[in-house]
């Protein structure tokens, strides 16, 4: 857990997104997120975490449904929503946080 704390205290906004291998939606959201990666650049970061490896991080946040996303900005959530969602979406919500 203290690297998630690391992780999410940055000063540009990080976009989570939860999954796992055997979730087809959650799988179907990859190359989205590497074109939200692309348009970022370096004013924001994607970061994938596997509910599988981390499930004490799952419960904690309380993840129900995948993939579920959110964005952290300075250590603080943002925006969270669980459900497919299209990269212009997430790219217009992570530039209203840079």
């Amino acid at each position: 857990m203290s690297k998630f704390g690391d992780l999410i205290d940055a000063n540009i906004p990080i976009l989570l997104s939860f999954y796992t291998d055997w979730n087809d939606p959650s799988m179907e959201m990859h190359p989205v997120l590497r074109d939200v990666a692309a348009a970022l650049g370096d004013t924001g970061k994607v970061v994938k975490i596997d509910l599988d490896k981390n499930p004490k991080l799952a419960e904690a946040l309380r993840i129900k449904g995948l993939p579920t996303l959110m964005i952290y900005k300075s250590g603080e959530m943002v925006w969270r929503q669980s459900g497919e969602q299209d990269a212009n979406t997430l790219i217009g919500l992570m530039k209203d946080f840079v």
